[in-house]
């Protein structure tokens, strides 16, 4: 389970660098919508049998299921990527270390499950080392970040996958793949009518092969690949101990940064690595 949540974190953190390079190039909404039409084309025919098996327990649990679909795939995916079209790398990579936060508080309002206490000292210690990539040792630079509409649209979409993440282990009982289709499926309908509004006023992707690219690693690798290894994490271990891997987000888009960017890796960098790394192994411990 900590490999599955460890590669979700990583393709979430290029998904994440890339909504922000990407940004005034393909319209947020349309790129969330296509997004999840492709990750339910390209998941369909493999989950054809298990869905007409499972499909009398999903539409027992259709309210569960809209609420799922709307969490975890249609709000907090446009929201988002229309927040990185006005915030800063710097600021989404801070708010995403949040997430276990969020998290918690669902799991706590919802369920009453409360944090044990090596996932409180955990989730604490990660966040430090978040902090410490973030402000590049400097956490003096804290106080001079400012927080703009996309800032909390971005800590609105985490808000929601938080309760989707709650919520997880109340599923119905099938196949991830079912599960999976059904939600990417769900989103994609949710989301349409916002993206044909997108089009229809003239908010167009631009028909090149970076926006060709774009779409073809959104619908792989942070939604096919990263939904499937996240639910299977969740379902393994937990949402509270699944949730110090949001943390390992902000390590990985650093990590991307130097390579990619060309960015010099310094001492804060591996400060703040093997402090995210003690943090989840600690709060993923029984």
């Amino acid at each position: 389970p900590y490999l599955l949540l460890s590669l979700t974190s990583l393709f979430w953190a290029g998904n994440i660098v890339l909504g922000r390079f990407v940004a005034g190039h393909v319209p947020p909404v349309t790129l969330s919508c296509v997004r999840w039409i492709g990750a339910m084309l390209l998941l369909l025919p493999f989950a054809w049998p298990y869905l007409r098996r499972d499909w009398p327990v999903l539409r027992a649990r259709w309210r569960l299921m809209l609420v799922l679909s709307a969490t975890g795939f249609a709000i907090n995916n446009a929201l988002a990527y229309w927040a990185l079209q006005y915030t800063e790398a710097l600021n989404a990579l801070l708010i995403q270390s949040s997430g276990p936060l969020f998290v918690a508080l669902w799991s706590l309002a919802l369920f009453g499950v409360r944090l044990t206490p090596m996932q409180g000292v955990g989730i604490t210690v990660s966040l430090i080392g978040v902090l410490t990539i973030i402000l590049r040792g400097d956490f003096a630079a804290l106080a001079q970040v400012q927080f703009n509409r996309g800032d909390l649209m971005f800590a609105a979409s985490l808000c929601a996958f938080g309760l989707y993440s709650a919520l997880m282990p109340k599923r119905p009982a099938g196949h991830p793949l079912s599960l999976i289709v059904v939600g990417t499926g769900g989103g994609a309908l949710m989301l349409l009518p916002f993206a044909a509004w997108e089009f229809a006023a003239g908010i167009r992707p631009s028909a090149d092969w970076l926006t060709a690219g774009v779409l073809a690693y959104a619908v792989i690798f942070p939604s096919v690949l990263a939904y499937i290894c996240f639910n299977r994490g969740i379902a393994l271990v937990g949402p509270n101990r699944a949730a110090p891997f949001f943390h390992l987000v902000p390590v990985f888009g650093s990590a991307m940064a130097i390579v990619f960017l060309g960015e010099k890796p310094e001492l804060f960098h591996l400060a703040g690595y093997l402090l995210v790394v003690a943090g989840v192994v600690t709060a993923a411990r029984r």
